[in-house]
């Protein structure tokens, strides 16, 4: 029988071959389990990469001198032997998939690691949205922005070559806190017909040095496998924030491995299109946003009246309701994110089921409990609003703001 973490260990060490980390920890294991040859190649591998790793070095020499530990049982014949002929490899890409791979249906994981020999990015991240434009509510400034900029040169090939329009570049969504960002990078991977990856900073920083930036390439890798693909960057302040605000010297490299990416100065790009959102978009490193990365802006405002119309409906679809108006509902939420009339839904619900309770007969959501909602919560887009102000009126503003700037001065706020 194969042992199943040296299986495992292979499969991490295949899919990530510079990783010594991971290929001294297969070594180790392979020695203790008296594999000697095998621990010999690993950490002569290693040493290949790095001459001076006191740690190969001395795997190394016990490996040649010394015998393996009693303690462990001797080897499974079953076990695949230094003197059997390994698998060809199979290239998908420019990259090894061979023992990297296993089955989920017929999708092929490719078995991405970060630090603690876990899963970075597989298969599994991949997500294949049935939400189009279609299914958002409104916001037709929005959605024409989306399709002139990314959409329409996509679905109409013989144009865009005809006129020469790129495809190089993303697209950067901005805009208060719940107002759909994710939503609609969701819709646009299924207008697209194409797999959707959302990643945040979680996903991408590690506590190992180095890490966080093989996580982005790892990420990439894989988007570039299954393309078409959207890669959505969910919070990007944070996962490619200013370098000369990072902290930490490992935010920088982070920025630097997502720049290299979106460049594609390694791999072709074709069949990625990446899409990022941000509540503070002049947190963003510069670079970032310059031609051929993120260069195309949208702004995501709050709801409008259509909009938050829709937004009732679906929050209010399966729950037991009668005599709602949601005109008037619409109304009286002018300003309010997607989120905030998701809580006032919930607010509508609690009352409804509280005075259930204690009546003990259960009984409809109405618009008094609606009402009720919309007095217990106010708009959280206010506060960013002020933010954006300031930015606006004192900041340095490359024209990348110019949509705010209109809307600000609509809103008698600037």
């Amino acid at each position: 029988m194969n042992d199943p973490l040296i299986e495992a260990l292979r499969r991490a060490v295949e899919a990530a071959p510079l990783d010594d980390e991971l290929r001294l920890h297969l070594a180790s294991q392979l020695w203790e389990r008296g594999l000697s040859e095998q621990a010999v190649a690993e950490a002569s591998t290693v040493l290949s990469h790095s001459p001076t790793d006191a740690r190969a070095r001395d795997l190394l020499s016990r490996a040649l001198g010394a015998p393996a530990p009693a303690s462990f049982p001797a080897p499974d014949p079953a076990m695949r032997q230094p003197s059997d002929p390994p698998a060809p490899p199979r290239q998908e890409g420019g990259f090894d998939w061979s023992a990297a791979e296993t089955e989920v249906g017929h999708i092929a994981q490719p078995a991405f690691v970060d630090g603690e020999g876990t899963p970075a990015f597989d298969a599994h991240d991949l997500q294949r949205p049935t939400t189009t434009l279609a299914d958002v509510g409104g916001m037709t400034q929005v959605k024409e922005r989306l399709n002139a900029a990314f959409l329409a040169p996509l679905k109409n090939p013989e144009l865009r070559t005809l006129y020469g329009k790129s495809l190089r570049g993303g697209l950067l969504m901005y805009g208060p806190p719940g107002c759909g960002k994710t939503f609609i990078a969701r819709a646009i991977a299924g207008e697209l017909g194409a797999s959707f990856i959302s990643v945040g900073i979680s996903d991408i920083l590690d506590r190992y040095l180095g890490e966080s930036e093989h996580n982005v390439r790892d990420l990439f890798q894989l988007a570039r496998r299954d393309a078409p693909t959207v890669i959505f960057l969910d919070e990007l302040d944070a996962i490619g924030q200013r370098r000369s605000q990072a902290r930490h010297s490992g935010m920088r490299g982070v920025v630097v491995a997502l720049l290299e990416e979106l460049d594609g100065v390694a791999s072709d790009n074709e069949g990625v299109f990446v899409l990022a959102a941000t509540n503070q978009p002049w947190d963003v490193d510069p670079a970032l946003r310059r031609p051929g990365r993120l260069d195309r802006t949208v702004l995501v405002l709050p709801p409008d009246e259509e909009a938050r119309r829709a937004i009732f409906r679906h929050h209010l679809a399966r729950r037991p309701v009668e005599g709602v108006d949601l005109a008037e509902l619409a109304a009286l939420t002018d300003g309010y994110s997607g989120a905030d009339i998701a809580y006032v839904c919930e607010v509508a619900s609690e009352n409804a089921l509280l005075e259930s309770a204690r009546t003990g007969t259960a009984r409809l959501i109405g618009m008094d409990d609606l009402r009720h909602g919309v007095a217990q919560t106010t708009s959280s887009t206010g506060p960013w609003l002020e933010a954006a102000r300031n930015v606006v009126r004192f900041g340095d503003d490359d024209g990348t703001f110019t949509q705010l700037r209109d809307y600000l001065k609509s809103v008698r706020r600037l």
